[in-house]
């Protein structure tokens, strides 16, 4: 039976590397504008590499609770799931926001001769994931909790960027979403989100005492209002609410 969970740990994987693969297949064209500015347009691949991580984080849920339901837990399945994940929500999300700040780039006059030192920095996400997990995988008090974001969310976030620059109807979140220093930011942001040590809650129901899980349920009310109401861009603020209602009820147990 411990081959069961392990074998949803490598479809986590597979389907990281699938995400990997359509986003480096993103060709970008250009077209010059009669200004000089550069027409940019993209196959939707990125897009469609953001639901292969969104089925790697449901695979990814699946195994820990594969594992435990038939008592397979085991510290190969533990190290394999972690392995797993910095691809599927570390090297692949970089990816997308490497591609990103290429977009970003090609917008301008002369964008596409930009130096990749310049699109590097999306590498700060694989890393700071590696990092995390690495750090998690050797600290026993993370069983209930978490300190730091979670891997998962961290990739989550990212991969929902493509989606809603796609479907999103609104100028200033593309603009947002085209803008060079706001990438570099949230790169730097989500990056020390994941190896700082902030208190945040594990989004388990250990038992169904409505008081013990209250945080859960407050976060999970908040998703299913924003997906309704904001589409897409519900993941950001599901993720920026997350954080607060950690630090929040944190503070009220403290």
């Amino acid at each position: 039976m411990k081959i069961i969970p392990n074998l949803f740990t490598l479809l986590n994987l597979l389907f990281g590397c699938i995400a990997v693969i359509l986003i480096l297949q993103n060709g970008i064209v250009a077209l010059e504008a009669s200004d000089g500015t550069q027409l940019i347009d993209t196959p939707e691949r990125t897009q469609i590499a953001s639901l292969f991580i969104g089925l790697a984080a449901l695979v990814d849920f699946l195994d820990g609770l594969v594992a435990r339901l038939f008592k397979a837990t085991s510290p190969l399945g533990r190290e394999l799931d972690s392995l797993a994940d910095v691809v599927s929500f570390g090297v692949a999300p970089g990816m997308i926001l490497y591609q990103l700040l290429r977009m970003s780039w090609a917008a301008q006059p002369n964008g596409l001769d930009v130096a990749m030192g310049w699109l590097l920095p999306a590498l700060l996400i694989p890393c700071a994931a590696a990092y995390r997990l690495a750090r998690f995988n050797i600290d026993d008090a993370q069983q209930y909790g978490f300190k730091g974001v979670p891997t998962p969310a961290a990739g989550l976030l990212i991969a929902s960027l493509p989606l809603i620059g796609w479907y999103s109807h609104s100028d200033m979140v593309r603009a947002a979403l085209q803008n060079k220093w706001v990438l570099y930011g949230l790169i730097v942001v989500v990056a020390w989100l994941m190896i700082s040590r902030l208190p945040l809650m594990a989004l388990k129901f250990n038992n169904f005492s409505i008081r013990n899980n209250m945080p859960a349920i407050v976060l999970l009310v908040m998703a299913v209002i924003a997906a309704i109401f904001l589409g897409w861009l519900a993941v950001p603020v599901v993720f920026v609410v997350y954080i607060i209602v950690s630090l929040a009820f944190k503070n009220k147990e403290a």
